[in-house]
């Protein structure tokens, strides 16, 4: 049959030249483009021989080939799978030349941004042209299994492509780039090197169910060609069940993915089967990374087609607050556009985001239960970042409240969960009690914590920046208020407290004036001075009202950047404590109360610095102090 040649229209013709030119940021994927054709080839065959018992077609030794000749400087990359007949070379081949090119052509000129305009690349499947970013010519020969002829198709990427019908073509299909000629940037990527080859395969096609094999290479000895070798291991682990797999190739896998020397703390495994099918084989690791909190950190999974590595870091597959999680997860059937780096969000992705985090909630849950040790590992190591899923995750609140930890003033040592806390609340108890800032021993101490210690009811510790914010999200717990205690009136009466109702409002009345007093004096800094329930050591502390912005996340506002304005807070006083009972002793005797102002103000800055912060004039608070000590000498 005369060869026949075709004109590509000269919308398609741009469209190709944009496709050799911009689609892909790296070249390597060519062949990996072209391996995931050849696997794809050889599925169908193996499918089409299980369903019809007469097909005329040879499945004992299913394979891909890649052949390289450096003098002729070509690659081949054949197969020996379904392969296609003269008329799917025009339709599938031709695809580029099918209409409708010119209204795709017009979308992409009115896409606003280059990634509007790869997506709508990403909606042409033409993985097949990505071979002509490295080669002038690329000839295809092929035969379908159980036809007698064979197809021939070539182009050079211009303005034409032939078609020609042949007689002495193998089973399956072979793809021939005749490569561009060596210069600074191919030498780079020289694809007559079996080196080169190698890499890239191990890289993107390690696990697809068929062997590639290398042939053409010569003889070590330069004595013929050398034995084919296979390049890849075919072994695709998250395929397998755990009782195949050691944790040594477990282990390996983790170490190859992730960079990481050290052994992972969890390996997770997932297969879902019915309408779409995946595997995922996840990893938790044994320590958090230096840059787990920085904007640049890389996370994701790699992703997996039929065993085809598509990219490194798939966002979508886990959400954020997971975003430690290495692993490898391998779809069936999923929407990739052309230059399989960019997913597209469909239900599939979403679905699989949904069952890996439930997954993987649900390992961490039994690793809390089972294994103290490992789960004090992980709370420590990743527990202030899984906390962000406390604000952004609604769907698995329970499941994230469920795994987490928190200290306390129960025990120095052992994290509480707010289960345990609920289980042991006291009589007449109807809140669960917290206390945030940032560090442990900062807030074991602080004056707020007093009272609470004397009467042996629990307090959470919460250190982490992301604490200011999840417990205003998260607000309750099995009926139970989360209530900061550096934050509104506190009254302890029921729970502990010997004084009776009518001492206290004694003791308000005696303290009214002073309070009155100094409220004027400190107006500057408080809006009010009141007496308080929750000091039993030290003379004052500094409370936020009950709405109010704690003074650690208007820090946190102002370190993004954004403008947070001061908010007065209250002064609560002890009055069992010597200074505050000398104070308004004074203040009851006195006529002239000049002097106690100083007073007044050095006992705002030393309930300042308790909680952590700085007096609004450090060079004064000083001179004041030493003048005192001076005096008392």
């Amino acid at each position: 049959m005369p060869t026949e040649t075709f004109e590509f229209q000269v919308e398609a013709r741009q469209l190709l030249q944009l496709m050799i030119h911009s689609i892909y940021s790296n070249k390597d994927v060519f062949l990996r483009e072209l391996v995931s054709n050849a696997s794809d080839a050889l599925d169908k065959l193996r499918l089409a021989a299980l369903r019809d018992d007469s097909l005329d077609a040879d499945v004992s030794d299913l394979h891909i080939e890649l052949e390289i000749d450096k003098d002729a400087r070509t690659l081949t990359v054949r197969d020996n799978g379904i392969g296609m007949s003269y008329d799917e070379v025009g339709q599938l081949i031709g695809t580029i030349a099918n209409s409708g090119t010119a209204a795709f052509l017009q979308e992409l000129k009115e896409a606003k941004d280059a990634a509007g305009a790869e997506g709508l690349i990403g909606q042409f499947g033409v993985g097949f042209y990505s071979g002509f970013m490295v080669a002038d010519e690329v000839t295809l020969l092929t035969r379908r299994a159980g036809e007698k002829k064979g197809t021939r198709w070539a182009s050079r990427g211009e303005g034409t492509y032939t078609l020609q019908e042949v007689d002495d073509a193998p089973q399956g299909t072979s793809v021939t780039l005749h490569l561009k000629p060596a210069d600074s940037d191919n030498q780079l990527h020289d694809y007559t090197s079996p080196w080169k080859l190698k890499e890239i395969v191990k890289r993107y096609s390690d696990f697809i169910t068929w062997p590639v094999k290398l042939v053409g290479e010569t003889a070590a000895d330069g004595d013929g060609p050398a034995e084919p070798e296979t390049l890849n291991s075919m072994k695709a682990l998250w395929a397998r069940s755990r009782d195949e797999v050691s944790e040594d190739e477990y282990h390996e896998l983790y170490k190859h993915i992730s960079h990481d020397w050290r052994d992972p703390l969890e390996t997770v495994q997932l297969q879902a089967e019915g309408t779409f099918e995946y595997q995922a084989l996840l990893f938790v690791p044994s320590h958090a990374p230096h840059d787990l909190f920085t904007q640049n950190y890389q996370r994701g999974l790699q992703l997996y087609v039929k065993r085809v590595f598509i990219m490194d870091d798939c966002e979508a597959l886990l959400p954020p607050y997971l975003r430690f999680v290495k692993g490898v997860v391998d779809a069936q059937d999923l929407s990739l556009n052309v230059s399989r780096e960019i997913l597209q969000q469909d239900r599939h992705i979403l679905m699989m985001q949904r069952r890996l985090t439930k997954k993987l909630l649900a390992s961490v849950k039994t690793m809390k239960a089972d294994d103290a040790e490992r789960y004090g590992t992980f709370w420590r190591e990743f527990g202030a970042v899984l906390k962000e899923g406390l604000i952004t995750d609604s769907d698995n609140r329970d499941a994230l409240l469920a795994v987490s930890s928190f200290a306390s003033t129960h025990g120095e040592d052992e994290p509480v969960t707010l289960e345990q806390y609920v289980a042991r609340m006291r009589d007449g108890q109807e809140d669960i009690y917290y206390i945030t800032g940032e560090s442990r021993q900062s807030i074991d101490n602080s004056p707020h914590v007093e009272a609470f210690r004397e009467r042996g009811i629990e307090v959470l510790l919460l250190t982490d920046p992301v604490d200011e914010v999840w417990v205003d999200v998260v607000g309750e717990f099995q009926g139970k208020r989360l209530q900061s205690i550096t934050k509104g009136e506190i009254d302890l009466g029921a729970q502990g407290d010997e004084k009776s109702e009518d001492e206290r409002e004694q003791q308000a009345e005696e303290y009214a004036d002073l309070l009155g007093w100094m409220t004027e004096q400190l107006a500057d800094d408080v809006k009010e001075v009141r007496l308080s329930s929750r000091l039993t050591v030290s003379p004052a502390c500094i409370v936020a009202g009950a709405d109010d912005m704690t003074p650690a996340l208007e820090n946190m506002y102002r370190a993004m950047g954004q403008e947070v304005p001061h908010t007065k807070r209250i002064l609560e006083l002890n009055p069992a404590h010597q200074l505050v009972k000398g104070l308004n002793q004074a203040y009851g005797e006195r006529e002239d109360r000049s002097g106690l102002a100083e007073t007044a103000e050095l006992l705002h800055s030393l309930a300042v610095l308790a909680e952590g912060g700085r007096p609004a004039d450090p060079a004064h608070f000083v001179k004041v102090v030493a003048d005192r000590l001076g005096r008392t000498l």
